[in-house]
């Protein structure tokens, strides 16, 4: 018999158990990007500078970070379901008191408060999932999670757009705490602990190994949200945030292979299928939130779009990944997981080469297909990896397999989005010095626009040698304009290459063929 069917039968049918627990992860998810649009808004009524709002965002990351790879052991001290409500109460409390805030510290306090509550919610909300179903049924099940984990950080920067628009920045957290409420009953109603996820209480603690783990990873987070900020290690402050993590992180390794039970178990990744489904899902976390930080920078500074607008460009993107999961969760059952995975990397790749391409006429409806084909691969990348990381996985380690490989995700993701924007940055000014180069007075093609750009001022009254000054003006904003063009689509086809790179590596993915596994689980059951 499979090592990881559950050895306690759900009481509630799987499915609404797999909705139930979703709903809390999908909460938590969204709030790490509905906030992204509102901060100034933030920032003009608590009276903060731009620059101080950004803690709003770095707070909370920090604290989900620190928690997420620890959630694993805290299920195994408190009990997997309790510390799943403990996490949700928690999560609802705070969303409350930070609506509630009336100043920025008190936002970034309740934001701390926020994401160390709800840094347990999504692996503790798979590794749920992982026991209600048996092996055979769990691609199609972690369609939900992925519902979850891809349209949550797509839908936020819109939602949070509209709601600041229309509302209040307060509502972006007031809206979370009666879905909080209801996630905290339901779950208590209907979710159960198999034996194996039990209390089994605080026999010691491992303070060296927490330390290291909460000072690396907390110091990362900042590295890697305010790196682009401060001009990376050209910042004593991020030099020495980066010291500090690069110690802590490499001391936590060494240190966590060496204690028979740690808090994150780290031999798990000598597992072929657990390791390279955690790399695999890293970079699916980097298209992720890559792709979903370029976007909407490009379209609001190179083409003038609004919060809302400029969020709307992701939304239909949601909801194509709302339509394909479902298939990507029945396609797993007869297709080896890695053949998916292939098709999933490069379909991102196609999308991210076609993003490339846009240019200064390029529209809202053309900016969506691009957007459609960029995430259209993710359901393909998201089912089939979960799938083949949990499949030799033991059911009394899916918790701390599910913190791992969470963790793995979201760190993708900051990795993702930090390098993304700063090679972006990079290469406005490379690129902008290249065409400055290239465009001068004696060349024909300057010529040729300068005398369009002054003829088109003249024509609407103005005087000669304003017009002058104003068509060179015009130029070189052309000029800018085109640069940041090119440095983004510099940066979807770095994303394009990683993509298209991985379609082959995952080629070497260990392969489960489903046909035997299914033969397998009805062999067992007679």
């Amino acid at each position: 018999m499979d090592a990881a069917v559950s050895d306690t039968k759900p009481e509630f049918n799987p499915w609404l158990i797999a909705m139930v627990v979703s709903l809390a992860a999908f909460m938590e998810v969204l709030d790490t990007t509905i906030t992204n649009v509102s901060l100034s808004h933030i920032a003009g009524t608590l009276g903060a500078s731009q620059n101080e709002s950004t803690w709003v965002l770095t707070s909370y990351l920090v604290a989900n970070g620190i928690v997420l790879p620890l959630s694993g052991w805290l299920s195994g001290v408190l009990g997997r379901k309790r510390f799943f409500m403990l996490c949700i109460g928690g999560f609802t409390a705070a969303s409350l008191a930070c609506g509630l805030s009336n100043s920025l510290i008190m936002l970034i306090m309740c934001r701390l408060v926020q994401g160390f509550a709800g840094g347990g919610l999504q692996p503790t909300q798979q590794a749920i999932i992982i026991d209600a179903f048996p092996p055979e049924k769990r691609g199609t099940a972690f369609g939900i999670t992925g519902i979850t984990m891809i349209v949550a950080p797509i839908l936020g920067p819109t939602l949070g757009g509209y709601i600041t628009d229309n509302f209040s920045w307060q509502w972006i957290f007031f809206m979370n705490v009666p879905v909080g409420i209801l996630a905290f009953y339901l779950v208590g109603r209907m979710v159960q602990d198999p034996s194996h996820a039990t209390a089994k209480g605080l026999i010691s603690i491992d303070y060296i190994g927490l330390s290291l783990i909460a000072l690396g990873l907390g110091a990362l987070q900042i590295m890697l949200d305010k790196g682009q900020q401060e001009d990376w290690f050209a910042s004593n402050f991020i030099l020495t945030f980066g010291i500090i993590a690069a110690v802590c992180l490499v001391a936590a390794v060494i240190h966590l292979l060496n204690q028979d039970d740690p808090v994150i178990d780290l031999r798990l990744l000598a597992k072929p299928s657990f390791g390279l489904s955690c790399i695999m899902i890293f970079f699916t976390g980097v298209c992720l939130y890559g792709g979903s930080t370029l976007l909407p920078i490009l379209v609001q500074s190179s083409f003038g779009y609004d919060a809302t607008l400029a969020g709307l460009v992701l939304s239909p993107g949601g909801l194509a990944v709302v339509f394909l999961m479902p298939l990507a969760g029945r396609l797993v059952n007869y297709v080896p997981s890695r053949y998916l995975v292939a098709l999933g990397m490069a379909l991102c790749a196609c999308g991210m080469w076609h993003t490339m391409h846009m240019s200064s006429q390029t529209d809202y409806a053309t900016f969506v297909s691009m957007r459609i084909m960029q995430v259209v691969g993710l359901p393909f990348l998201f089912v089939p990896i979960s799938t083949l990381a949990f499949m030799d996985i033991p059911k009394e380690k899916s918790s701390k397999a599910s913190a791992i490989y969470a963790m793995s995700r979201n760190l993708g993701g900051s990795i993702g989005i930090a390098t993304v924007t700063s090679f972006v940055e990079r290469h406005q000014q490379s690129r902008q010095a290249y065409l400055a180069d290239h465009f001068s007075p004696a060349d024909d093609s300057y010529q040729s626009n300068f005398a369009n750009y002054l003829q088109s001022v003249t024509e609407h009254g103005g005087k000669m040698i304003n017009s002058v000054h104003i068509a060179a003006g015009r130029m070189f904003h052309e000029l800018q304009h085109q640069a940041d063009l090119l440095a983004f689509g510099d940066a979807f086809m770095l994303m394009s290459v990683t993509m298209g790179t991985l379609a082959f590596v995952a080629l070497l993915m260990p392969n489960n063929n489903p046909h035997a596994r299914k033969a397998a689980a009805a062999e067992s059951a007679h």
